[in-house]
């Protein structure tokens, strides 16, 4: 019998763990949830849990293709937060990110932080499809898989588990190196692992299914979903991503659908966002597949109402796509004219009107949005691009700087803030926002630096400087304390 590579191993084995799928060491009776959460308390507290958790996003932020849309950003973590709310055992705040990947797979890990990719919204029928993967990544955060697996390892395997946790963050940042040391300090541990992960599954499984319901989506649509796994790995040569990282066994399925028919059926309406999300991806994020994509809005048109008003959407994307602005313009007006205040609708329009340079129309739509939707943040970005599209680079900065202070994640505002500064020529402000997109990347000391260019420039004892600097200490604080899990 041929060998399995060790690389293909270990690599499957990163992708566990970075899935929240390490072994579960005992499962809570059927109809019993506790919290069970403090048991890996001895190894890592949640305050560490989410010190790593922000440590791994920034590493993501730096190499992987997240999709930094505000308007599908805003849709998954209002709908993760949904599930959120009716879950048991939160103790870490949740955020929720998109990556551009065609595949069928999500990820969660330490600290609340989940990741769905986007071609979840191909294969997701419905809402509760697409919050059962959800509900099932927020169980395992919940739940603590993670921090309960490298419990277990060290107690059991100290000397295994030492090198773990430093490994797989080398990996995210270098997966050569990463995969080399992982080679040594995995391989004792690789088929406990493997035994434990259809029980971690199920567990996840079950208490995703109790949050699914509570927060009023249908529970089939866990099992349904799965069904779509097992279909996708029928009718194909190569299984699902999700199917490597997520074992499927025929008795999951089974008991998964023997577990949402304990609860009571709910006629689930068609979500309308999701319909809109779920066109907003396709046209704008898998421009390879348009033949499929054509096909896919022809069969929106001849369904429900809400499903052609998708259609009408995901064709108006598409011409704007194409600079066919007029056609798009022609499409969306009287969609906006009969829901003046439909968020997907302004974007877009936002978007023809830049692309005829119709500058005054787009900044006082957005203007009187904002007075009805206040700080909204799909709203605002919008309006500080328009700004300084318009080259009205003063108006757009103090919007930026306003919305970078209450989100200070999103890396979009600061790239905007950057540009903004640099055309007023605020070389300050300029390199102080880079810094700030070098941090959010875990890249301390391209911030550190940039933030010292800044400081240097700016006048002696002003605020500015003192800005800056404290600014310094704090990303060398931050740094500091990151460093104690590399290691």
């Amino acid at each position: 019998m041929r060998k399995t590579p060790r690389k293909s191993l270990i690599t499957i084995f990163i992708s566990l763990l970075l899935l929240g799928e390490p072994p579960v060491f005992s499962a809570p009776a059927e109809d019993s949830l506790p919290d069970i959460g403090t048991t890996a308390g001895a190894t890592l507290s949640i305050n560490q849990e989410m010190a790593i958790g922000d440590l791994y996003i920034r590493s993501i932020r730096a190499q992987a293709p997240l999709i930094y849309d505000p308007l599908l950003t805003q849709y998954i973590n209002q709908l993760g937060q949904k599930l959120v709310t009716h879950a048991d055992s939160v103790k870490t705040p949740f955020h929720f990110y998109l990556i551009d990947n065609p595949n069928i797979n999500a990820l969660a890990f330490f600290g609340g932080n989940v990741v769905l990719h986007s071609g979840l919204f191909r294969y997701s029928n419905n809402e509760s499809e697409l919050a059962s993967v959800m509900a099932h990544e927020i169980s395992h955060v919940t739940q603590r898989h993670l921090a309960r697996w490298m419990e277990e390892q060290k107690r059991t395997r100290p000397l295994a588990w030492t090198g773990t946790l430093g490994a797989i963050l080398l990996m995210i940042a270098n997966p050569q190196a990463g995969i080399a040391a992982l080679s040594g300090t995995l391989a004792g541990v690789q088929q406990g692992m493997i035994s434990f992960t259809q029980s971690n599954e199920q567990e996840a499984d079950r208490i995703g299914i109790q949050t699914l319901s509570r927060a009023g989506f249908n529970p089939q649509g866990m099992p349904d979903f799965m069904q779509v796994l097992v279909d996708q790995s029928r009718y194909s040569s190569k299984l699902p991503e999700m199917l490597y990282t997520h074992p499927l066994p025929a008795n999951r399925l089974a008991d998964a659908r023997n577990r949402a028919n304990q609860y009571p059926t709910k006629a689930v309406s068609e979500s309308q966002d999701f319909l809109f999300a779920r066109v907003r991806i396709l046209t704008m994020y898998s421009t390879d597949q348009r033949p499929y994509i054509d096909q896919w809005l022809k069969k929106y048109s001849q369904g429900t109402a809400k499903e052609q008003l998708a259609a009408a959407y995901g064709r108006a994307i598409l011409l704007t796509e194409d600079k066919k602005y007029a056609e798009a313009r022609a499409i969306l007006s009287p969609l906006l004219d009969k829901q003046p205040d439909n968020i997907w609708f302004i974007d877009t329009m936002t978007d023809i009107d830049i692309g005829q340079k119709q500058y005054t129309n787009a900044i006082a739509r957005l203007q009187d949005a904002l007075k009805k939707l206040k700080n909204n943040p799909v709203l605002q970005i919008n309006l500080a691009n328009t700004y300084f599209m318009d080259k009205k680079y003063s108006q757009a900065s103090q919007l930026l700087f306003r919305y970078t202070f209450n989100h200070p994640d999103d890396l979009t505002g600061w790239i905007l803030l950057r540009k903004a500064a640099g055309a007023q020529g605020k070389h300050n402000d300029e390199l102080a926002a880079y810094a700030e997109i070098m941090a959010l990347q875990g890249n301390f000391d391209s911030a550190i630096e940039q933030l010292s260019k800044a400081s240097a420039l700016a006048k002696l004892g002003s605020y500015e400087q003192k800005r800056y600097d404290a600014r310094i200490d704090q990303l060398r604080q931050l740094q500091q304390s990151y460093d104690q899990y590399k290691k």
